[in-house]
């Protein structure tokens, strides 16, 4: 019996999987819009997408609860319900890191140049396109195992395009001589929050592959 069959005859949860995933991939949709807001200097429309943010971060939150009550009370599949688990709560941190880098962005305001809010917003893209993969690859891992490959590969992919742009962002930031030393550091940090979400969401996916081994045995 599949994974997703016994989810769904034995317990009934695997809609709640469905809707939490849902969340993390609807968390990076509100991210690339909050930073594209950002530049276009709305302050308003950000504040929105920001509590957009905190109630995604919330029903995810509501619903990794409901999921481990379901597979602790019943608990179904002894051999894969601690990675079960573990994956649900790493996904649901990439949620909070989102809510975090949009944070510093409310909070501190930096004045970030036009010059680089190409290399940010591309930054962006690849961190979302990497979580966006490693939603998918959850999905099959619980939906079709056989099709886990078909994405986990382009979160590594994503991650590494980020990680060139970050670099590139930080090497900008540095030889600007216009720029203060705070200035610098601040702009540096913000690069780095952001770039950390896909290094999460990569590490998510070394463990998923392993799950995925660990199931074929």
């Amino acid at each position: 019996m599949t994974l997703r069959r016994i989810l769904k005859t034995r317990t009934g949860i695997e809609k709640e999987i469905e809707n939490f995933l849902n969340q993390v991939s609807q968390s990076g949709l509100i991210f690339n819009q909050g930073i594209t807001t950002f530049f276009e200097s709305n302050g308003d429309k950000f504040e929105r997408l920001l509590q957009q943010m905190i109630d995604t971060e919330h029903r995810a939150d509501r619903l990794r609860r409901s999921i481990e009550d379901h597979l602790y009370r019943k608990t179904l599949i002894p051999e894969s319900r601690g990675d079960v688990l573990r994956m649900i709560e790493t996904m649901d941190s990439l949620l909070g890191k989102f809510k975090g880098a949009m944070y510093q962005l409310y909070i501190e305001k930096p004045a970030i140049p036009q010059s680089l809010a190409a290399g940010v917003k591309s930054l962006s893209d690849n961190v979302v396109n990497s979580v966006e993969a490693l939603t998918l690859s959850v999905r099959a891992y619980f939906t079709d195992i056989n099709k886990v490959a078909d994405h986990l590969h382009k979160v590594s992919f994503w991650e590494k395009e980020a990680d060139v742009v970050s670099t590139q962002l930080q090497l900008e930031i540095f030889n600007n001589e216009q720029f203060e030393l705070s200035q610098k550091m601040q702009l540096r940090d913000i690069i780095r929050r952001i770039e950390d979400i896909s290094n999460q969401a990569e590490d998510v996916a070394d463990s998923l592959s392993i799950y995925v081994i660990k199931r074929s045995l």
